[in-house]
């Protein structure tokens, strides 16, 4: 599996992003979003499984993004709304087979993409 993530950007405190993440060489299970900021570990965003009934976000998150996944087009989508400086970094889109209850694991992931920079600055 290749995942292709896309849609960083810089934009204003404030202001809202679409992040996405298409997937090729076979339909994917679950997916999810991490992300990196400079000088900090990777830490958990969101996920979603294959049929979207599970859903899970960082408390960070929760409110201002929301992610998604259209199955026809074998891609995940992270809509970022509210964004704040603090969520500054390089975010990964991540996949695997099945649904783990460890979703917010890097290491349960078996799936990376190659990062997308968001920066939040006025």
């Amino acid at each position: 599996v290749q995942l292709q993530a896309s849609g960083g950007g810089l934009v204003q405190p404030g202001g809202s992003l679409r992040l996405s993440c298409a997937a090729s060489g076979r339909t994917v299970g679950s997916y999810s979003w991490f992300r990196q900021a400079p000088g900090k570990e990777r830490e958990f965003v969101a996920a979603v499984d294959m049929s979207g009934a599970r859903i899970r976000y960082a408390d960070s998150v929760k409110g201002r993004f929301t992610i998604s996944r259209d199955k026809g087009k074998n891609t995940a989508y992270l809509q970022m709304n509210s964004l704040q400086p603090d969520d500054s970094a390089l975010y990964y889109c991540a996949a695997r087979p099945y649904w783990t209850v460890a979703y917010y694991s890097a290491t349960q992931w078996d799936y990376w993409g190659q990062g997308t920079l968001v920066t939040v600055s006025s």
